[in-house]
């Protein structure tokens, strides 16, 4: 299978449901029937048979599909003590719930890198190899409503600023082709405070991290938006996006990548996105839904991409799947075979699209 050709580069968001050895083996673990090593063992061989499969069926970059991470916001927190299970919950349309930790005590630390896991993934691949990070503003819901004794909110937020900035910066040293901020609560703000002070407040604490950063580094990192996608279903969904693009887009980054394959009028969102996309900046636009069961036709992500070239020059253009397809370890909604059929999917719509506007 022939890549995407260079002027609609295409990619992953990231998660993807882990093979049932290693739910396995997670399970055996937890429970104390395996050792660390026989586990890691077992997350070894996940990462390698998915760097393997994406390469296989084209993939330009890949990700290791996030097989070792409890999920994709939590993972900097493994190994932590000061942390208790009540906080902050997230609630999805179809009634299941996620809830984060809340953290009892500072300074806060993160106990894992993203750098690791990319770097397991480099040992595989024979292709540019993307990495995805927590944005901070998700993090910063650990901290509690009524403070934390001898550790003031603005504390915590310079030390979440310099985690945030190291977990970024090990991935760009190491060698990652781009890292990906998931920033999934920004349309779930604008849900819970339609007003947009608490949006205003989670890009304000992003844009501190990203100008950081210079202006090299800012292309090599991009932000992914979605309603979330978790189970088969989202959390907010019914916001509108013209709310949120606008604001969204102030973020110094060099991609974003925009769940769109899900939305009702993406012509509508299309025109939002063109008009506010910053000069510098290539939109990565939704092709395929994690959600749905069904494999999009090559044919149907081709007339997408197609859709979006009306309003955005090929050149900023790029596509991807809407969501990760387990961002949380123990989603199973989505087979593992249905995840690699829909990205083959993308990747052969998106070359389809590029050949037709004469890439």
């Amino acid at each position: 299978m022939t890549p995407a050709v260079v002027g609609i580069p295409t990619e992953p968001i990231g998660s993807i449901p882990r093979p049932a050895e290693l739910l396995v083996a997670a399970a055996d673990h937890a429970a104390g029937r395996i050792s660390n090593e026989e586990l890691a063992a077992a997350q070894d061989r996940a990462v390698a048979d998915t760097i393997r499969r994406l390469e296989e069926i084209g993939s330009p970059v890949v990700t290791d599909g996030e097989q070792t991470k409890p999920s994709f916001a939590t993972y900097p927190l493994s190994g932590l003590d000061r942390l208790s299970p009540d906080g902050v919950v997230i609630p999805f349309a179809d009634g299941h719930q996620r809830q984060l930790p809340r953290l009892t005590a500072g300074p806060l630390r993160y106990g894992v890198h993203a750098d690791g896991y990319l770097r397991t993934a480099l040992r595989y691949a024979t292709v540019p190899v993307k990495q995805a990070v927590i944005a901070p503003s998700a993090l910063s819901l650990l901290y509690p409503p009524d403070g934390i004794d001898g550790y003031p909110h603005d504390a915590f937020l310079d030390d979440l600023t310099s985690e945030a900035e190291t977990d970024i910066r090990r991935c760009l040293d190491a060698g990652a082709h781009c890292v990906q901020l998931d920033f999934t609560e920004a349309r779930l703000a604008l849900k819970l405070d339609p007003g947009g002070q608490l949006l205003d407040q989670f890009i304000a604490l992003n844009n501190r991290v990203l100008e950081r950063f210079s202006a090299a580094e800012q292309a090599r990192i991009g932000v992914h938006t979605c309603p979330g996608g978790d189970q088969d279903s989202t959390h907010s969904l019914d916001v509108d996006y013209t709310a949120l693009l606008p604001v969204l887009l102030r973020l110094k980054a060099g991609a974003f990548y925009v769940q769109l394959a899900s939305e009702p009028e993406p012509d509508k969102v299309l025109a939002v996105l063109a008009d506010h996309l910053p000069d510098q900046a290539r939109a990565f636009i939704g092709v395929t839904d994690p959600i749905d069961p069904r494999v999009e036709p090559p044919e149907l992500v081709r007339d997408r991409v197609l859709a979006a070239a009306r309003h955005l020059p090929v050149d900023r253009l790029g596509t991807c799947d809407d969501c990760g397809f387990s961002p949380f370890a123990d989603d199973t909604s989505t087979s593992r075979d249905t995840a690699f059929a829909k990205i083959r999917a993308r990747i052969e719509g998106t070359t389809l699209a590029a050949h037709e506007l004469g890439g």
